[in-house]
């Protein structure tokens, strides 16, 4: 008879083997690219009916991929890129996207929506905020918020900070409460909005879908704004670890002034990396550690093959579990009362949908 322990013995056996054998997250990038390619010529031709794909390019590994897989999918000329800057954007970024959607043959155009921000209130909102903590702050200093560090060896509660800079001088590091905190992120998340407003004014405009551009570990981890870079018709490589759109970016052609770029938010005045906003290791490093979590793997398990301590595990699968709970909103479609059945039967038909 084989007992609890042996089975569960057997179980973690399995999964390390399954874990261990595809650890690099190693992607047959001409099958993955031919599979994406059909869907999304599948998805446009069916339940989204639309004749072009529009792209939202910020100079990014993952927007200029999905831009790349759009062009494989319809063609150049039925694909619109969009640059999209701001006051705080690092003007490298709409150099680097243009130049990637001019190799690729794309009709692409600037929409810049700082005017459009500052109608809304985002930048003094931002502003009110960081001075009920900092009141001698001016629009002429940078800010960024940021995480503590090395949280992978710490118990400490992920707790944003603020980080300032006056002109010429060094950056200080500020407490927030929880309502400067809160409004500071309210107001910045006007950007994503306000673009993804800006993508869905052309998609409308040609009758084209909007491609979303998250990569698994974003997707999966809720980096994103509800109703703005979360919003899209279609996302195609949300199913991929970012270590695999790396794979996938140096099989299409992706420049290496794309692929050398670090991952950064590119939302802030002050530079600011993906880490220390929102994730707790670099993005390779959390793939593998989010790969072996989906693989079923016990700490222990994991890092062996993984090169971290068991603890180092463990504090990184509590990370990847709070978020998943506190960002499970995010996922959300709009809550009802009651089921509307007759748009549940079409909508079944067609595929089913996601609303954000």
């Amino acid at each position: 008879m084989t007992t609890r322990a042996t089975a569960t013995a057997g179980d973690a056996a399995s999964a390390t083997t399954r874990f261990t054998a595809h650890q690099d997250l190693a992607l047959d990038c001409a099958r993955e690219v031919e599979r994406i390619v059909a869907a999304l010529r599948e998805q446009l031709g069916g339940p989204i009916k639309r004749r072009g794909l529009v792209v939202g390019m910020s100079g990014g590994l993952d927007s200029s991929v999905c831009a790349a897989l759009a062009v494989r999918a319809v063609g150049p000329r039925r694909v619109l890129a969009l640059f999209m800057p701001e006051r705080h954007s690092d003007p490298i970024s709409e150099t680097i996207a243009r130049d990637w959607a001019e190799q690729l043959g794309i009709p692409h155009r600037t929409e810049a929506i700082s005017d459009a921000l500052d109608a809304l209130g985002c930048y003094a909102r931002q502003a009110e905020a960081i001075r009920t903590v900092v009141p001698e702050f001016t629009d002429a200093w940078k800010f960024k918020l940021v995480l503590p560090g090395d949280r992978l060896h710490s118990d400490r509660l992920n707790v944003s900070a603020l980080v300032v800079q006056p002109p010429g001088e060094a950056e200080r590091t500020v407490r927030l409460t929880a309502d400067a905190y809160r409004q500071i992120v309210a107001a910045t998340n006007f950007k994503q909005r306000v673009r993804k407003m800006m993508e869905y004014h052309h998609a409308d405009r040609l009758h084209y879908a909007v491609v979303g551009t998250p990569n698994r570990l974003e997707y999966d981890q809720g980096f994103f704004v509800k109703g703005g870079d979360g919003l899209a018709d279609v996302k195609p490589i949300a199913h991929l670890y970012k270590t695999q759109v790396y794979q996938l970016a140096e099989y299409l052609g992706v420049p290496r002034a794309v692929t050398d770029r670090p991952p950064t938010t590119d939302t802030f005045s002050l530079p600011q990396s993906q880490e220390e906003f929102y994730f707790s290791l670099p993005a390779r490093t959390l793939d593998r550690v989010l790969h072996a979590h989906n693989a079923g793997l016990a700490p222990a398990q994991a890092a062996e093959v993984l090169a971290l301590s068991a603890e180092e595990v463990e504090r990184a699968y509590r990370d990847i579990a709070q978020k998943r709970m506190t960002t499970r909103y995010l996922h959300l479609p709009p809550q009802l009362v009651e089921r509307v059945p007759e748009i549940d039967a079409h909508l079944d038909g067609a595929g089913g949908a996601e609303s954000r």
